[in-house]
């Protein structure tokens, strides 16, 4: 299978980058058969005066890849300002979908990308209780309904494939190695569906 790892967090010490992201690399290269890229969002040369090459290439490579894993911080309540670069400008109206008309001025979106199998891990720096009561689970319902459900299709697993880890800041070594124990199962799943 052909995977493909985006992440989007500036620091490489990090969690996301240095934890989640080396981690999921680390169980897909157990397996010989896996082929893998990596797109890093905030080492790839974003501010070229011609980022159109680089959307290319990011494209060429959502269309090789088999599994998508998104890696990305949580900032203000939505993923970090390259991600969301990533979504608005590689996952385009025509590559990524259509819009099917029904009647009138409504239309559904037809994903082109719905053979793709998805997971992503989200890191916050906030508690899990505020974020899932107060807010909703804001970021995780937009991410999931608004772009996956466009691009990838309606399918629950990209409701369960979605991970948030709580305040990473503030947990202690114990809690980030059951995060990551959590994603080194859901690789080991991954690699025997």
């Amino acid at each position: 299978m052909k995977n493909l790892i985006i992440v989007g967090h500036p620091n490489q010490k990090s969690f996301c980058y240095n934890g989640i992201m080396k981690t999921i690399e680390r169980e897909l290269k157990k397996n010989e058969d896996e082929d893998i890229a990596i797109i890093d969002l905030y080492r790839d040369d974003f501010h070229s005066s011609d980022r159109k090459e680089l959307i290319k290439q990011y494209k060429k490579l959502v269309t090789w890849s088999d599994r998508l894993y998104f890696v990305s911080p949580v900032w203000w309540f939505r993923l970090t300002p390259r991600m969301e670069v990533f979504f608005d400008e590689v996952f385009t109206p025509g590559f990524a979908y259509k819009f099917v008309p029904l009647f009138g001025n409504y239309a559904y979106p037809k994903p082109f990308l719905k053979d793709k199998k998805v997971r992503t891990y989200i890191t916050h720096g906030a508690p899990k209780l505020p974020v899932v009561t107060l807010y909703l689970n804001s970021v995780k319902l937009r991410l999931v309904m608004g772009v996956y459900t466009f691009v990838f299709g309606w399918n629950i697993n990209r409701w369960r494939k979605t991970k948030q880890f709580w305040a990473v800041p503030f947990v202690d070594k114990n809690k980030r190695k059951k995060y990551l124990h959590s994603v080194t199962k859901d690789i080991k799943k991954d690699l025997n569906e």
